[in-house]
């Protein structure tokens, strides 16, 4: 049995900083770990999950699991959101192997903190069209339920966004506790880590690696 965990990083990342999280993740789970890269800035959220399942439905996996660090969590609901493309040029997200999601730190509720850099002088063509468009929607989401799908919140308020004004709630230091909150998720967790540190944090691997083996956080 090929398992299978691909890491998908968030706005500005290269999907390096993920590296390490992949090998612990790879070593828990006995799993091939991947990264998919994309351009958070200069492509739409749409065209790079219509790209994130191409590279999903390329892998040879028996179980395939995604993890999902800030905006990459969002370019994973939108997948499935989208379900399949137009004129059947793209498979279906049902024809993908089973497995379960992460969501690291996504703002899958908006962001204060892309808000306010929208605000500031080309703020929004820093942020880029990925973020833009899925970011600053006035809308909420709802995970319905496709797969098992766990979210970590951090709670340690360091971080780029207290650059652009008080956080005003509990946070990691980029996106608001309460931003990550997904209805529908099967479980959701906050811990001690600021949003950059995710990737690096032993504490996040080990609670990924657990819901990703078990569907529930240790």
């Amino acid at each position: 049995m090929s398992v299978f965990v691909v890491y998908v990083h968030g706005l500005w990342m290269p999907g390096a900083e993920g590296l390490l999280l992949r090998r612990r993740l790879g070593a828990r789970l006995g799993a091939e770990t991947r990264a998919f890269t994309y351009r958070s800035v200069s492509t739409s959220v749409t065209d790079n999950a219509v790209g994130l399942s191409r590279y999903l439905h390329s892998i040879p996996a028996d179980t395939l699991h995604l993890v999902g660090h800030s905006l990459g969590g969002l370019v994973i609901l939108k997948l499935f959101e989208l379900g399949y493309s137009q004129n059947g040029l793209l498979a279906s997200v049902t024809s993908l192997p089973p497995g379960r999601i992460v969501l690291l730190g996504s703002p899958v509720q908006g962001s204060v903190s892309a808000r306010r850099l929208a605000r500031l002088p080309l703020g929004r063509a820093v942020m880029g069209a990925t973020a833009g468009e899925a970011l600053l929607a006035d809308r909420a989401q709802r995970w319905e339920g496709a797969r098992d799908l766990g979210v970590i919140a951090g709670a340690l308020p360091l971080g780029l966004g207290r650059l652009l004004g008080r956080m005003g709630a509990p946070s990691d230091g980029t996106v608001l506790v309460e931003e990550t909150r997904l209805p529908g998720a099967t479980e959701q967790l906050t811990l001690r880590v600021s949003h950059s540190g995710m990737p690096y944090a032993r504490i996040v691997a080990d609670q990924t690696a657990a819901f990703l083996k078990d569907g529930r956080f240790a």
